[in-house]
């Protein structure tokens, strides 16, 4: 049985629901956190380290028909409103 803490692939802090916004700054940066879907559907969002704004679509990614409950494995700094239709949003670090 292994350190948890010192493993990226389990949650160990600052776990929280999370609310898409289409505003990037200190209160909507999630300085590179791991994403679970409740509710499935398109999910919007800025990978982490990826500079620029959230209106240039280069900067985007949207995964699309996330199912119900799904943890995905990708680290982001912003979650966008436009063109998110998945809901339950947990972010975790």
């Amino acid at each position: 049985m292994g350190n948890f803490a010192t493993q990226p692939e389990f949650a160990t802090a600052e776990v929280a629901s999370h609310t898409p916004s289409d505003t990037m700054d200190t209160t909507t940066f999630l300085d590179g956190a791991g994403v679970f879907v409740g509710t499935g559907g398109d999910l919007r969002v800025i990978m982490k380290n990826v500079e620029g704004s959230i209106s240039a679509p280069d900067n985007s990614v949207t995964f699309t028909n996330i199912p119900d409950g799904t943890f995905l494995p990708i680290i982001v700094d912003y979650i966008i409103a436009t063109n998110t239709t998945a809901a339950g949003i947990i972010v975790f670090k």
